[in-house]
């Protein structure tokens, strides 16, 4: 029995080009601590180090410790002492990026009727932010953070899309089984990959990711109202 959707984020209920996103993001994050002594081209490359080794993480311990390892392993223990500037970067210059993204007003409304429909949403966004700035991103789509029973950030994670274990660490600490679950993402090799655990997917097209040019008619997919009457069928 289906009781809880699963819903990426970036590029699902949050409209975007990813790489435009990430520019833009990674540019407002460097002319903000270009002034306390970081290189910027060095502080790049140290976030995307960073995100890659979150990316392999094996479980061992949290995102959150994996990138802060890069991340002083580069700069060293004194930027630790540097989190405070980048709380503030989060909750102020990091929401001009909203600017980069879109906005569809059927997310928050299709999220909604599920509520009302009497399922339990979680958001299932790779885990590779803290949490000031995914529930940012959740605003930025028209919802709040209290709209999800659960959601993924770098401190609460320990692994990431498009492991199946990043999915298996979510249905235990929800206490799901995964034929309970409908996981919705727009990226095929990212969010498809929850189908192996037994998971329903469904592939949200409006900013389709299709890195590998994969058949997608072997998975129910299009807009938001195609996934509200795929989940009024089952």
């Amino acid at each position: 029995m289906l009781t809880t959707i699963l819903f990426d984020l970036d590029g699902t209920l949050l409209p975007m080009d990813q790489e435009v996103f990430v520019k833009d993001y990674l540019g407002r994050l460097a002319q903000k601590m270009v002034p306390h002594g970081y290189d910027p081209q060095l502080l790049v490359k140290a976030v995307w180090k960073g995100t890659g080794a979150m990316v392999k993480n094996d479980g061992r311990q949290s995102n959150e410790a994996v990138f802060w390892q890069v991340f002083t392993g580069i700069f060293g223990e004194k930027a630790m002492s540097d989190l405070p500037l980048l709380e503030e970067f989060y909750e102020t210059e990091f929401q001009e990026a909203q600017h980069s993204c879109g906005f569809n007003p059927a997310a928050a409304e299709t999220v909604r009727t599920l509520h009302d429909m009497g399922y339990t949403t979680a958001l299932a966004t790779n885990p590779l932010f803290p949490p000031v700035a995914t529930q940012s991103r959740i605003r930025w789509a028209g919802l709040e953070p209290e709209d999800f029973a659960f959601i993924t950030t770098y401190d609460n994670s320990s692994f990431c899309k498009p492991n199946p274990d990043y999915y298996r660490e979510i249905l235990g600490k929800l206490h799901l089984n995964a034929g309970e679950c409908l996981m919705v993402g727009n990226d095929v090799g990212e969010d498809m990959i929850a189908k192996t655990l037994g998971m329903r997917v469904f592939l949200l097209t409006d900013c389709l990711i299709n890195r590998d040019g994969g058949d997608i008619s072997q998975y129910p997919h299009g807009s938001f109202p195609e996934l509200l009457s795929y989940i009024r069928s089952l």
